[in-house]
């Protein structure tokens, strides 16, 4: 598809007439009006999954009948909601200043309910993915993979799974990042126990509500984050809008708050979600000259099942054509997607280390 007359339906701010009483009594506390549907959605999961949580925890009321609709909401349909929102307030505290230990509520309260270890998604986002910018020493680098193989993706989401915490711990111990490791280590043990003395409890209630949605969003994140970071250039790897790719126009994007937009992300990691769509109109030139890869109306999870299933007829046909580079050619489209999808020899990958290290 060409770039021209492209219409972008993805969210931007509105600022209402007026606020209902809710809005009111949040704008007391949170940092920036923009981010009222964030307090909507801890709402939710307050009124709505933790109570569903605890319903599954009452001796003799777990049946698989309640588990099974549980899980669904959890792993399927508020999964996602929630994850962004946790990146989101991650780079940009929700939280007035004055009110600093509340921002402690979305991963520590209702984190664990997703699956996520408290401090877990900060130490490795924050503090190690977007330094590094997916070439090595980034531990969720996908250079080093054949980006369009099954064989590659369970490689790279296996070795993250069984050592992907310990790694983490000596990637902030060798840089001497003790309050990465401290922390990381109080949410992962903190985790554990949860989930040991909610086994004693009620061992089916904690497989459900804690055990598997742990193995859903680590498999999850590493398989959004191998769609985001699929297509890469390799003469020029360290360059953000040649080492990752935005989608644009997704239902994805109504629910998660923009995430597919992830060019403009890492080019700008503190930019507010409401911006990225603006920001990618505004900026197109750019996305032109360094040859971007851009999809319509799929998100990262669908590059990545496209990519497993090497269908890359569907992923050309998705693919924006910013400045009409290719004129339709589909052909010629398949092989430059298939250009950024080969894996980086490892005298390739030590050449970006070397020049992370300088």
């Amino acid at each position: 598809m060409s770039a021209n007359n492209l219409i972008i339906t993805d969210p931007v701010f509105e600022k209402k007439n007026s606020h209902n009483v809710i809005d009111r009594l949040a704008l007391r506390y949170i940092r920036d009006e923009r981010d009222l549907p964030f307090v909507y959605l801890s709402l939710k999961i307050i009124f709505g999954v933790i109570p569903f949580a605890i319903i599954l925890f009452i001796p003799g009321w777990f049946t698989w009948w309640l588990a099974v609709p549980y899980l669904i909401v959890v792993g399927a349909l508020l999964n996602g909601p929630y994850t962004l929102m946790l990146h989101n307030t991650s780079h940009r505290k929700l939280m007035k200043k004055e009110y600093d230990k509340w921002n402690n509520f979305i991963p520590w309260v209702l984190g664990p309910f997703f699956g996520q270890a408290p401090e877990a998604y900060f130490a490795h986002h924050i503090g190690m993915h977007h330094l590094e910018n997916n070439l090595p020493p980034d531990l969720s680098a996908t250079i080093l993979y054949q980006r369009d193989s099954i064989g590659g993706f369970l490689q790279y989401f296996l070795d993250f799974f069984i050592v992907g915490f310990f790694r983490l711990i000596s990637y902030h111990k060798q840089r001497e990042k003790w309050w990465f490791v401290k922390w990381l280590i109080t949410g992962e043990v903190s985790f554990i126990l949860l989930c040991i003395i909610a086994a004693f409890f009620n061992f089916k209630a904690a497989l459900v509500v804690f055990i598997i949605p742990f193995v859903i969003i680590r498999f999850g994140m590493m398989a959004g984050n191998w769609g985001q970071h699929a297509f890469v250039d390799q003469k020029d790897a360290a360059n953000n809008y040649k080492n990752s790719i935005t989608c644009i126009n997704s239902k994805y994007n109504h629910a998660c708050f923009n995430d597919g937009y992830h060019i403009g992300h890492h080019i700008r990691p503190n930019r507010h979600w409401t911006d990225m769509a603006v920001d990618f109109q505004k900026n197109m030139d750019k996305y032109h000259e360094n040859e971007a890869i851009v999809f319509r109306e799929i998100d990262f999870f669908m590059v990545w099942f496209l990519l497993m299933t090497k269908n890359y007829k569907t992923l050309a046909n998705k693919y924006v054509d910013i400045g009409n580079r290719f004129d339709g050619d589909q052909e010629a489209i398949i092989q430059f997607l298939k250009s950024r999808t080969k894996r980086f020899t490892k005298e390739q990958a030590a050449v970006y280390a070397l020049k992370n290290a300088a």
